[in-house]
């Protein structure tokens, strides 16, 4: 076995590792039924909006596209990757990786993300959306973290489906070392 066959083998043992000894925290069941929640509360708010969605990427992927198919309104769909800068810039300022192709200004939108843990970077994306003169920014997240560290005092999602407690946590969007995105309801490490 080559040396990039045993590391390939080492990490898909820990992966499965990892999910085997996992906490389910959520359920796919419970997901699914927060998303419905989510998906009816933003038909009665935005069904006759035009809204366009932006996923957050990579995380909202999983998020975005199993609520999409809940909403039965006419919108639109777009997709931006942003980070901050961290360390030579202000804080709060945002490196796009892929910017938004759709213009904001006077839509009504719609920040799509998988998790709102210290939302720093969802922070500086409404207020880029803001300075875009959107007319309405909202924000849909599928998780909410519990703790007493967000970036903005104060800072919650317009629609949220599941708070959990403050662990790491992975699935259905969210990953652990880039991996797991695609687990079938929310989990956590165990002892993390």
């Amino acid at each position: 076995m080559s040396e990039l066959d045993t590391q390939h083998h080492d990490s898909l043992h820990s992966m499965r590792e990892i999910m085997d000894n996992a906490d389910c925290l959520i359920s796919q069941s419970e997901v699914e039924a927060a998303l419905d929640r989510m998906a009816e509360a933003m038909t009665e708010r935005l069904g006759d909006k035009l809204p366009v969605f932006y996923c957050v990427m990579n995380g909202g992927l999983i998020t975005t596209g199993h609520l999409l198919t809940r909403l039965g309104f006419p919108l639109e769909v777009d997709y931006l990757h942003a980070t901050r800068y961290r360390g030579r810039t202000r804080g709060g300022e945002l490196f796009w990786r892929v910017s938004p192709e759709i213009p904001m200004a006077g839509r009504h939108v719609v920040i799509v993300d998988d998790i709102l843990d210290e939302g720093a970077t969802l922070a500086a994306i409404l207020e880029y959306c803001r300075e875009a003169q959107a007319a309405s920014v909202s924000t849909a997240v599928l998780v909410d973290k519990r703790h007493d560290r967000k970036a903005v005092p104060g800072l919650k999602a317009d629609y949220c489906g599941l708070e959990v407690e403050d662990r790491y946590v992975f699935g259905f969007g969210m990953d652990y070392k880039g991996y797991w995105r695609n687990a079938p309801g929310i989990f956590a490490p165990k002892g993390m």
